[in-house]
């Protein structure tokens, strides 16, 4: 069973940094897709960034800048670095797995912006 643990949300000043990660339970390979979505309180889950297994990535137009998506293939997680943090960036942040016949989400972490 596919397992992805997200973790490294919090409460944060406006202005502040955060780095959430997200943990598989399974090997992630080249041809796999890893990737953040959010989804703020009374607004749809929107894409954030995106990264394959072979490490390229992709991000949501009207989030570059602040965001950067990484991973590690080694430990199977991925992450994501957001800097100078906005409350508009409250939300939860979830984590999302593209393999060969399926696809899976991560139960998410609850990010504060407080200003």
């Amino acid at each position: 069973q596919v397992q992805l643990v997200e973790s490294g949300g919090g409460l944060v000043q406006a202005g502040g940094s955060l780095r959430l990660s997200c943990a598989a339970s399974v090997r992630i390979f080249s041809g796999d897709l890893m990737g953040w979505y959010r989804q703020a309180p009374g607004k749809e889950r929107e894409l954030v960034a995106t990264i394959s297994g072979s490490g390229s990535t992709n991000y949501a137009d009207s989030l570059k800048g602040r965001f950067t998506i990484s991973g590690d293939s080694v430990k199977n997680t991925v992450y994501l670095q957001i800097h100078s943090l906005k409350p508009d960036d409250t939300a939860v942040y979830y984590c999302r797995l593209w393999k060969t016949g399926g696809q899976y989400w991560g139960q998410g972490t609850q990010v504060t912006v407080s200003s």
